[in-house]
């Protein structure tokens, strides 16, 4: 069995961050961050003004996946919420408990900050994903609908 290491992703990570960032986008089929974007991306990430935590996924030293988390806030339960931007895992190494580790994790770092939910949205087309958040109790919001209004 492979040593799996999750940790905080830090600034000498940041080139196999990216990797994972555009790995992911090509996965969604999504146009690659631009070169602005990997720049901002960074910044949030490891600046003076964090914007959101990263963490990474090592297998024998090499990152093979990633998530991304912030906290929101709950008015109705005047609690945070956890929210889960982007959980992924390298094609070749799924199935190996990675997303499990790097999904407890967040988890434990909600609970930790007493946040009163974690929140996450996923592709409709992503069965694997449906399947894998359905098998931890997860369950599908069917009330709530998902707007984006890009600025």
């Amino acid at each position: 069995m492979k040593s799996i290491i999750v940790r905080p992703a830090a600034r000498k990570d940041g080139k196999q961050f990216l990797a994972l960032v555009n790995a992911l986008a090509d996965y969604e089929k999504l146009k690659r961050p631009s070169r602005s974007a990997r720049t901002r991306l960074l910044r949030d990430a490891f600046g003076k003004r964090k914007r959101f935590e990263a963490l990474l996924a090592f297998v024998d030293r090499k990152a093979v996946g990633y998530a991304i988390f912030f906290e929101t806030y709950s008015s109705f339960l005047a609690l945070p919420t956890m929210y889960l931007e982007d959980i992924f895992v390298l094609q070749e190494y799924r199935k190996e408990g990675i997303g499990l580790k790097l999904f407890k994790h967040c988890w434990s770092e909600a609970r930790r900050r007493r946040c009163g939910r974690m929140e996450w949205t996923v592709l409709g087309w992503n069965k694997p994903a449906i399947r894998f958040y359905e098998k931890l109790g997860a369950k599908h919001m069917k009330e709530w609908n998902l707007y984006r209004l890009t600025i």
